[in-house]
């Protein structure tokens, strides 16, 4: 890979970490430390999720018209003052949940250019440049996830103290070396979805794209649990906190070392439409093992299931929208993928916290279940009205 690719990864892989000693922990820190409700933790977190919405439409948007050094370099810098002031106040509920959106805006300003650059900076590298960044990320969350649940199991201080510094680390990375990427980058590799909108031509496949999210939206509504209720309810049973973070530990890991293995599946099951059929199954049947679990061994059980389940499932969806994408319009359809997965990680927490404060656990892992059996139909029926379409003017 080029240099400046190198870059971006170590830089990715340092703020990934940084930003997985925290994340993780949010629900069970704002539910057990400081008193609230899960409703109210996953609110929280749908605000962040919600301000990473509009930070990447923005940092789309300047990363056409602007630079992509100083777009960079603000969105980082504002959230590594958040994290600073963080350290501080981290005790008052709502300077916690201000300075989390604040967060979610720097990070939401950042992140789409650091994926259009990779893209900018190593045309010809294809989809490796991109996965370069994806692995980066994975290897960011397990180092940080491992190493943040011993820092918090001895002060969650400590965390907020470790989330900062490698934000400082990744700004001065930024601000020190990431102005040349400027007169490297090309820039019509990237343009924002708001450009892209227009008029919506080809309504059969915008309605078999739309049908498609409706499966990927439940599908990451119910991801979100492990990180929010099901966090917290891991510590209702006992399980230390240093065990949780090794749950995303375990997730990150086997995405950077199972690579091989989706490769070898997808090989040998070529149809993208089949990954999601398994990849549902095995979201299934890791809530199944989730529902009685517990002790930390079946919880990792769980997660193994889960990230195998998420491997096949993930990628597929961006990847069928790309097959349902007009000519010229490949951009906008995946600009709606990622705005439907982002808004399943807003509902996700609220949903699922308003069931267990309202009722348990184990409605939730019963309504989970339930809802997960919307993919097989979203995925079956999407592009019903597009078949039908070619078929006639052939």
């Amino acid at each position: 890979m080029p240099k400046y690719i190198w870059l971006l990864v170590i830089a990715t892989t340092i703020n990934v970490t940084g930003g997985s000693f925290l994340w993780p922990l949010n629900t069970i820190y704002m539910h057990n430390e400081l008193g609230k409700s899960l409703a109210f933790a996953g609110l929280i977190l749908m605000f962040n999720q919600g301000a990473a919405i509009v930070g990447n439409l923005i940092g789309g948007a300047l990363f056409d018209r602007f630079s992509a050094y100083k777009t960079i370099l603000y969105g980082t810098g504002l959230a590594m003052a958040a994290t600073l002031v963080l350290v501080f106040t981290h005790e008052v509920i709502t300077a916690y949940a201000i300075l989390l959106v604040i967060i979610g805006f720097g990070n939401g300003i950042t992140w789409p250019v650091m994926f259009a650059m990779a893209g900018s900076l190593w045309p010809e590298g294809g989809r490796r440049s991109f996965n370069a960044i994806y692995v980066a990320q994975n290897l960011g969350v397990a180092l940080g996830a491992t190493i943040g649940g011993y820092v918090a199991s001895i002060s969650f201080d400590y965390i907020f103290i470790a989330n900062a510094s490698l934000f400082i680390v990744f700004f001065l990375i930024v601000l020190f070396t990431f102005k040349p990427l400027d007169n490297e980058r090309d820039r019509q590799m990237h343009t924002s979805v708001l450009e892209q909108s227009g008029k919506i031509r080809n309504k059969s496949a915008f309605a078999g794209l739309f049908i498609l999210c409706g499966g990927f939206l439940i599908a990451w509504i119910s991801y979100s649990q492990w990180q929010s209720t099901i966090a917290s309810h891991t510590q209702d049973i006992g399980i230390p906190l240093e065990q949780y973070s090794a749950l995303w530990a375990i997730n990150g890991f086997l995405i950077v070392l199972g690579q091989p293995l989706v490769k070898w599946v997808s090989n040998k099951v070529t149809s993208e439409k089949k990954h999601i059929y398994i990849g549902t199954v095995i979201f299934i049947a890791s809530f199944i093992i989730a529902m009685f679990a517990r002790d930390f061994t079946m919880f990792a059980v769980a997660m193994v299931i889960l990230t195998v389940g998420e491997m096949l499932f993930w990628p597929a969806i961006p990847s069928l929208a790309n097959s349902l994408a007009p000519k010229g319009r490949a951009g906008f359809y995946q600009g709606v993928v990622n705005s439907v997965g982002a808004a399943g990680r807003m509902i996700g927490p609220v949903f699922g916290g308003f069931i267990v404060d309202t009722f348990n656990i184990e409605l939730l892992f019963f309504v989970l279940l339930f809802l997960l059996i919307i993919p097989f139909i979203t995925t079956r029926f999407y592009d019903f009205k597009v078949n039908q379409e070619q078929q006639r003017t052939q």
